[in-house]
């Protein structure tokens, strides 16, 4: 059986991933200037993948008798592109190493179906993360 604490990590995964969706698809709007609409799009795509991590996880949350929150974590959009992209590349880098937590907790109490969920996003995150560092590199 998965415990409690396992399911409230779960929540803050929830919160994590509303955040980045809610983030990622407002830069997308308020991103300007000459070469941004590929970065726009960019940002398009990934904040859609993240919104259905959300629903991913929620469903594990309702599958394991918990509640899924809907309240994301602080949203911090950036005022340039540069800014932005920064942002979004420190939020991935915490939301990798909170998944690699619940990877080890969720194989700790055998609950294998997390485990393997939350590989599986991390690996999306990872590609997240590359994009933005490359982004930045110019």
């Amino acid at each position: 059986m998965t415990s409690k604490d396992l399911i409230e990590m779960l929540n803050k995964a929830i919160s994590l991933e509303l955040q980045v969706s809610i983030q990622y698809m407002w830069q997308h709007v308020r991103i300007y200037g000459f070469n941004h609409l590929a970065i726009a799009e960019e940002l398009k795509k990934i904040a859609i993948e993240e919104m259905q991590h959300a629903e991913s996880i929620a469903e594990r949350v309702d599958y394991l008798g918990g509640i899924p929150t809907t309240n994301p974590a602080k949203i911090t959009v950036g005022d340039t592109p540069e800014s932005m992209i920064t942002n979004d590349m420190m939020a991935e880098e915490e939301t990798m190493d909170f998944y690699r937590t619940i990877i080890e907790k969720a194989a700790n109490e055998k609950d294998y179906v997390t485990r393997e969920l939350f590989e599986d996003i991390l690996a999306d995150e990872e590609d997240h993360h590359n994009i933005f560092r490359t982004l930045l590199e110019k």
